[in-house]
């Protein structure tokens, strides 16, 4: 039944407030998704900021680090080529030298890792089983998680695949309008040009938000009768349809922020902040620490040093430099902890 005027203006009125909510909705999107895009971005380049100013100011020490480095190698090269040792004895101090090495005082020589390499497949007795174990270990697990992955993610990659074409199709309405090629004036085109840099930005970036930002901005959108129900219609439900869509930009932000903020560089930033509030300087702290670790590098690089010149007993270079035992100790259990990590990601349960 056709309807008469009076219902013909309750639906146009209804349609009037729903596209009301909608709009209120969509900048409330807009505006989130700004702040959340601004406080990422702050965030990454506080990363990076903080990143220079470790390496910067962290360069000096790393230096003397490097240096000192190759000169305990230096040392051992000329012990071992410049004085004779009984069997036992050059064993033990290459057992010195190892554990400088295993310790992370020293860097590893590549002979030293391949040597460590093959005293530990001896204690395997078949190593090629124990490699078929972990590799079929890895597989099945891989082969669940992809499992899992294929059933969870198909439905968020037809999401994916939506927004993308969502942002497409608003990036080529642009394109058609404000295309540098599509007007003749100098001016308008050097404005174009500069709009066409936004537009191709945020497409590249897959930024709906700044998409329709700019369409509104420049009153792009489709011209629509107020009084036409057709035309409301679709006025309402392309609102509807980007709203859902801003709404996915907007957790996603929401989660990559989250996630940033919880790798190791992250924690660091989040910990940077708390201390520069209450006035401390945490890289100065951190840089101390280290200069700290350097004294006792040079400290062993002085006792390898009275060994090379005979300051003392080869009984007395054997006992180890006094620093050795507590590194030693922090590096066995830094390797426990990496040997217990690597394990657990073949146990599935």
């Amino acid at each position: 039944m056709p309807l008469t005027t009076s219902s013909s203006s309750l639906a146009l009125s209804s349609l009037h407030m729903r596209i009301e909510v909608q709009e209120k909705e969509h900048q409330w999107f807009l505006k989130q998704i700004r702040k959340k895009q601004t406080e990422l971005n702050n965030f990454v380049e506080q990363m990076r900021s903080v990143a220079t100013d470790i390496f910067e100011r962290g360069n000096p020490i790393l230096q003397k680090v490097a240096a000192l480095d190759r000169e305990i190698h230096a040392l051992f090269d000329e012990i071992f080529s410049t004085r004779k040792f009984g069997k036992q004895t050059k064993k033990d101090i290459e057992r010195i030298y190892r554990q400088l090495q295993m310790a992370g005082v020293i860097t590893p020589r590549q002979h030293q890792i391949d040597e460590d390499a093959e005293q530990l497949d001896e204690l395997f007795e078949n190593p090629q089983q124990e490699e078929n174990f972990f590799r079929d270990a890895q597989q099945g697990y891989h082969g669940h998680q992809s499992e899992a992955e294929d059933v969870e993610g198909s439905c968020e990659n037809k999401g994916r695949s939506e927004s993308a074409r969502q942002v497409r199709q608003t990036f080529l309405r642009l394109a058609e309008i404000f295309h540098p090629d599509k007007v003749t004036d100098k001016e308008t085109q050097v404005h174009h040009t500069e709009l066409m840099k936004e537009i191709n930005k945020a497409y590249q970036d897959g930024d709906l938000a700044r998409l329709l930002e700019i369409e509104r901005q420049h009153q792009t959108g489709e011209e629509l009768d107020d009084n036409s129900e057709d035309d409301l219609i679709r006025k309402f439900n392309r609102l509807e349809r980007e709203n859902e869509f801003l709404k996915t930009q907007y957790e996603n932000l929401k989660r990559e922020l989250r996630l940033v903020k919880t790798t190791p560089e992250g924690a660091m930033i989040s910990d940077y902040r708390k201390a520069v509030k209450v006035g401390i300087d945490p890289i100065k702290q951190m840089l101390a620490q280290v200069e700290a670790e350097v004294q006792v590098i040079s400290s062993i690089r002085d006792f390898v040093k009275d060994f090379r010149e005979r300051k003392m007993t080869i009984k007395e270079f054997l006992q180890g430099p006094q620093a050795m035992g507590q590194m030693s100790r922090e590096a066995m259990e830094d390797l426990l902890s990496e040997m217990l990590g690597d394990l657990e990601e073949f146990v599935i349960f």
